[in-house]
């Protein structure tokens, strides 16, 4: 068991809990100028020599659990634009959950780095969960500047990586870039929606960030899997180590370094696998925990009891009304620069 570890300066930071009442010019302003189409950046030459000309290295961290069918489409297409064609990125590394199916192999046959998130820090243990890959890649890779994309992409193309890595190479005050995009639905029968996707964020997310960060409803797509930081700011956040995780990420980084270290950039469409809305409730119901933790840390909401941590729905078939209890327990993760085999590794102070 590893001793307990401080949060960091994330939960909190800066001191003062947010206004209630958002300034429209200014997010108005910031729209402006922190929100990017992919095609401005579509030059990828251009991004390459600047990453040079700084002497920076990039890593793509791909998260993955069971992804065998959309996985080496992703990698052959990352790796042949994208290091092969243009060297923007050094390294491509899948962080795996412990997938079931033939991820893994899939990824290493077509020349990503692969690793088991268990085998990574052994000595913090294990966490099953996206945020606890993306924690983790911190450790394993070795760029100045992480991107981090899903893996159930069936549109993927290479403006998923420089769409979000640019603002960052071209804007030294950017510390972290959102993407976000249209989401078709499809429904029973293949049927599509054009845009029916991202219901979490607009029945959930947006009206707490309405409620209590209204800051952040300038940001399109707050749950978006695809995003870049510097790793000077993404090691010195927490992590959660489930679905809390890019919610977090919002709320502690605008809350250290303001509105003007965030931006995010037009990708136009994702299309990927839409979940039931079973899995969106629990879903939600991980990412209201992290929510909550932080409005009570920063003072926004005091006294909260101890939280649930199941959540039961329901399966209806035939007047049979099938009852589904799911324990969800968001743990967080401290930041990376608290660790000392992290500190060891990269020469970092904390």
């Amino acid at each position: 068991m590893t001793e307990e570890r401080p949060r960091g300066p994330a939960r909190g930071a800066g001191g003062k809990p947010p206004s209630p009442v958002a300034d429209h010019a200014r997010l108005g302003e910031w729209l402006r100028t922190h929100t990017f189409h992919h095609s401005q950046f579509a030059d990828v030459e251009k991004l390459v020599e600047e990453k040079q000309r700084q002497g920076l290295k990039i890593s793509l961290c791909l998260p993955t659990l069971n992804e065998e069918a959309t996985i080496g489409k992703e990698i052959m297409v990352f790796k042949s634009e994208l290091m092969a064609r243009h060297p923007l990125l050094d390294e491509i590394a899948v962080i795996d959950s412990g997938s079931k199916d033939k991820t893994r192999e899939v990824a290493r046959s077509f020349g990503a780095d692969v690793y088991a998130a268990s085998d990574i820090l052994p000595e913090e243990g294990f966490r099953k969960g996206k945020g606890e890959n993306l924690w983790k890649a911190l450790y394993q890779l070795r760029g100045d500047i992480i991107v981090y994309a899903d893996t159930d992409i069936k549109n993927i193309h290479a403006r998923f990586v420089y769409g979000t890595v640019a603002p960052l190479l071209l804007n030294p005050e950017i510390m972290y870039v959102k993407a976000f995009y249209n989401r078709p639905l499809t429904l029973t029968k293949g049927v599509r929606v054009a845009d029916g996707g991202g219901r979490v964020t607009e029945i959930l997310i947006r009206p707490l960030f309405s409620l209590f960060f209204p800051e952040l409803t300038a940001v399109i797509q707050p749950l978006s899997g695809e995003y870049a930081g510097r790793r000077s700011v993404l090691e010195r956040i927490p992590f959660p180590v489930g679905y809390g995780v890019e919610t977090s990420h919002l709320i502690d980084i605008v809350g250290v370094f303001g509105l003007g270290a965030l931006a995010q950039t037009d990708l136009e469409q994702r299309v990927h696998r839409n979940q039931t809305l079973q899995s969106l409730g629990r879903m939600s119901f991980a990412i209201l925990h992290t929510f909550l933790a932080r409005c009570e840390d920063l003072g926004v909401i005091r006294g909260l009891p101890p939280l649930n941590t199941i959540i039961r729905q329901f399966q209806t078939r035939k007047n049979v009304y099938k009852e589904v209890n799911s324990e969800i327990t968001e743990e967080e993760r401290p930041p990376m620069i608290t660790l000392p085999a992290y500190q060891k590794k990269f020469g970092r102070e904390p």
